[in-house]
């Protein structure tokens, strides 16, 4: 039976036979795994024997393990792990003929990566889904990455507001455990305060002698110089590329919003405090947008959604295309470097 992660806790008393935890996400699969052991352990299942096929795997070890008594515990977990997520013709068989034999002493707890849809069709796989619960992980994104956070805020008891959440979902969708990790952080400085954007700009973003601020101000004065000098320092100093990444998306955004309106004749004013954009950056804004067509602001834009999602997908900081983008703020350098895919 296939089982979500956020849905197993139902299915954990009585337990099943056996579990499949199969996924791409090392965060949901160890969490999930852990969750089933503890509720084992609670339950009488007090030994662990770790299983995993190797290139010289003996399956017969499987066998051994699931009728031999223990000499320490009545009741013993079996945690098999299959880095392929493939068992082979000899695993294949082994897995059903034990299956066939129903062990309530011995708990079989499977591990492994992605299944393909194929796979879930073998025969292996049809019997221990028969006999237990087959829990997928794969990483959630969009809206499923946003339930999972806002699960997580519940769990740590935090308060955090709309534009926190949306920060963090731009930091770290498609990074489960750097969300959870930042998540725990922010029990340790914020325990009780509301949590806003500004926050976790301080907390994640403002920690290196040039701030990711700087780095803006650079690039809409178009002092393309610094602005390329304080890119090396932070990264010599460990600010993650996503979240200058992130501040970038911010700016352009707005710029674009401003470009748009004043295009259309319509007055700023308005959207300066809608924007947040106070009388001491109006300037910074204004020199881009005297420098910078629409068209230029809306290219920008696209550069900036190519990149993360490469960051995203790959899993792969690329400097020097976030170089290449700061370049692009130049009129100059956007007439010989546009053309250049990201």
């Amino acid at each position: 039976m296939r089982v979500y992660p956020d849905q197993i806790s139902k299915h954990l008393s009585p337990l099943k036979q056996c579990y499949m935890v199969f996924g791409d996400d090392p965060w949901l699969c160890e969490i999930t795994r852990c969750h089933i052991l503890h509720k084992a352990k609670k339950q009488g299942f007090d030994e662990t024997i770790q299983l995993t096929q190797e290139a010289q795997f003996n399956w017969d070890d499987l066998h051994e393990q699931w009728h031999t008594l223990s000499l320490f515990s009545t009741r013993r977990i079996i945690e098999l792990t299959l880095p392929q997520a493939k068992p082979g013709a000899q695993g294949s068989a082994m897995l059903q003929s034990v299956l066939k034999v129903p062990n309530p002493d011995v708990l079989l707890l499977i591990t492994g990566p992605k299944v393909a849809s194929e796979q879930t069709k073998s025969k292996w796989f049809k019997s221990l889904d028969q006999a237990g619960i087959f829990i997928p992980c794969p990483t959630p994104e969009g809206p499923q990455f946003q339930r999972w956070l806002d699960e997580r805020i519940r769990h740590f008891k935090l308060r955090i507001n709309n534009d926190a959440q949306k920060m963090l979902t731009s930091l770290y969708e498609g990074n489960l455990l750097a969300a959870d990790q930042a998540l725990q952080l922010l029990t340790l400085l914020s325990p009780t305060q509301e949590i806003h954007s500004h926050h976790l700009e301080q907390y994640f973003v403002n920690q290196s002698r040039f701030s990711v601020f700087q780095l803006m101000d650079a690039l809409l004065y178009n002092k393309q110089k610094k602005a390329q000098h304080i890119l090396v320092q932070l990264k010599a100093e460990g600010v993650a590329l996503p979240i200058i990444l992130w501040s970038l998306f911010q700016e352009v955004t707005k710029l674009s919003q401003l470009k748009t309106a004043q295009e259309d004749k319509l007055t700023l004013q308005n959207l300066w405090t809608q924007l947040r954009i106070w009388d001491k950056k109006k300037s910074a804004y204004q020199a881009t947008l005297s420098r910078l067509t629409l068209s230029h602001i809306e290219h920008l834009l696209i550069k900036t959604s190519a990149l993360e999602i490469k960051v995203k997908q790959q899993g792969y900081d690329d400097w020097v295309a976030l170089s290449h983008l700061c370049l692009l703020f130049d009129p100059q350098a956007h007439s010989q470097l546009a053309h250049i895919e990201i």
